[in-house]
């Protein structure tokens, strides 16, 4: 059983402390690494050319008749990797993280598809994923995740307590560039009696506030690497929320959350906090029915949502929170969705 490391360019990436988890969860499970090392060199030209020579390098030791486990996107060697796979009548199996076509990024839905159903059997992240692939007539078989993992060695505990006031701390992190999450300085101006933002994350543009910074309920802490800022957010919940708007998950970021697992859920679960998220997001059956937090249709309605929220439920969430934390922090969900894959090709 084999897998093929990469460069994973941004240590504030969250696509690549998604993958390198994974490597993680496969090493664990005995998979062999055939490529170089993993690395995180951040010049795109450097990682590219050590991406070539070590996955050619990996693709020529493979051996005849084994299982190879990829992920994708793989960008520019996914053909490649996969042609060598076929030649060399290897089984494969696909850890599916991003489907560009459902993010808006592709208007080509049978050219993703080809490079994707083309494996043994794929890993996807939920059931709403699963139906889409089904609806595009996916023949192989298809594993649901529930969840990404966020792997660490040591467990946050600044948020073991449970809240100690009126009010409660959301947390949001994410990028802030270009216009993305605009919607976050829309909460000055909602009813937000109940809670406060604490923002983490780069292109925090402080000038786009609706309101003074003395009234401001929107506290920005700063940047960190994916491997810290678990240590770094310190809140009473999370918050799942893509788009442009604080009525519902607009346009293409906020369409993508019907199928997408956002890795920031994975993050707040292993900071210990419970999460709100957009009731329509493929993540929130998971969230809800696990008791994992709140699933609100409007952000408008968050405040009632909170004042409404007893002191018990709240310690209820946390709980069962602080269960699901060990399973994410040591890569399980991974863990048991690669050996369903593998009784797969072996069914």
């Amino acid at each position: 059983m084999y897998y093929i490391s990469r460069n994973y360019k941004s240590l504030f990436n969250a696509a690549g402390k998604a993958k390198t988890d994974c490597e993680f969860t496969l090493e664990a499970l005995g998979f062999k690494n055939l490529g170089f090392k993993q690395s995180s060199i951040p010049n795109s030209a450097l990682g590219t050319i050590k991406n070539f020579f070590g996955i050619t390098m990996a693709l020529l030791r493979l051996p005849f008749k084994s299982v190879l486990c990829t992920q994708y996107p793989n960008n520019k060697f996914r053909k490649l990797i996969l042609f060598f796979a076929k030649l060399k009548r290897c089984k494969v199996i696909t850890i599916v993280h991003d489907v560009r076509c459902l993010k808006g990024r592709t208007k080509d839905v049978q050219a993703e598809l080809s490079k994707i159903v083309c494996s043994d059997v794929i890993i996807v992240h939920n059931e709403s994923m699963k139906a889409w692939f089904l609806e595009q007539n996916t023949t192989i078989p298809i594993v649901v995740l529930g969840i990404f993992d966020y792997v660490s060695n040591e467990k946050p505990l600044q948020n073991k307590t449970t809240k100690e006031n009126d009010v409660y701390s959301v947390a949001y992190a994410g990028g802030f560039g270009a216009g993305k999450n605009s919607y976050i300085f829309d909460f000055d101006i909602l009813e937000h009696r109940k809670y406060h933002l604490k923002l983490y994350g780069i292109g925090f543009d402080a000038s786009k506030r609706k309101v003074s910074e003395e009234t401001s309920i929107i506290h920005y802490q700063g940047a960190f690497p994916s491997d810290q800022i678990a240590y770094k957010i310190e809140a009473d919940f999370g918050l799942v929320w893509d788009g442009v708007s604080t009525e519902s998950c607009s346009g293409d970021l906020g369409e993508y959350l019907k199928y997408n697992n956002p890795h920031k859920t994975s993050l707040y679960l292993l900071c210990g906090l419970p999460v709100i998220v957009w009731d329509q997001a493929a993540i929130a059956s998971f969230i809800v029915e696990n008791n994992l937090g709140i699933g609100v249709s409007n952000l408008k309605d968050l405040n009632t949502v909170l004042e409404n929220l007893s002191e018990e439920d709240y310690k209820s969430m946390k709980n069962n929170v602080q269960n699901v934390q060990e399973k994410v922090m040591h890569g399980k969900f991974v863990e048991v969705a690669v050996k369903k894959a593998m009784e797969k090709l072996e069914g």
